[in-house]
């Protein structure tokens, strides 16, 4: 049977994920500190700490690989137009409606992030909820690295 005491304390380790707003990397500190402190005091509160800290894991790793896809478009997009010999400054800037910039490939992924974004904070806040009501949840699209 689940008390109110290990409810909170659940609804606090998914909730401590916004303290990345205050605090560096606070959104894998939070749940982490709290997690270890509580564990082992009942099931639901371990269960729920592994998940929180597994979700911020994997958001994590998803952004690195967006921020690793969008830095050749960056390299290529402004050293690639350099004339490292002669250099006409904007002289010679044309734009071509015909062919794409990579920089549209680059903002089509910030869309990406930004959408992302705003799920994460859904699935945080619907995490938090079903902690509150004695549930478990299991947010989506996470990679299990706490088992």
């Amino acid at each position: 049977m689940l008390d109110n005491h290990q409810k909170n304390i659940a609804t606090f380790i998914h909730l401590s994920t916004f303290s990345r707003f205050l605090i560096p990397f606070g959104n894998l500190l939070g749940p982490i500190v709290l997690w270890v402190i509580n564990k082992d005091k009942s099931e639901f509160i371990d269960a729920h700490g592994k998940q929180a800290i597994n979700f911020q894991l994997s958001i994590l790793l998803y952004a690195l690989i967006i921020g690793a896809i969008t830095i050749p478009f960056f390299i290529f997009k402004f050293i690639g137009g350099i004339d490292v010999i002669d250099f006409n400054g904007f002289h010679d800037l044309h734009i071509s409606i015909g062919k794409p910039s990579p920089l549209l490939y680059i903002g089509g992924l910030g869309v990406l992030a930004i959408i992302g974004f705003i799920i994460e904070l859904a699935l945080i806040v619907i995490a938090s909820l079903k902690a509150r009501d004695g549930a478990y949840y299991n947010y989506p699209f996470t990679i299990n690295f706490l088992k």
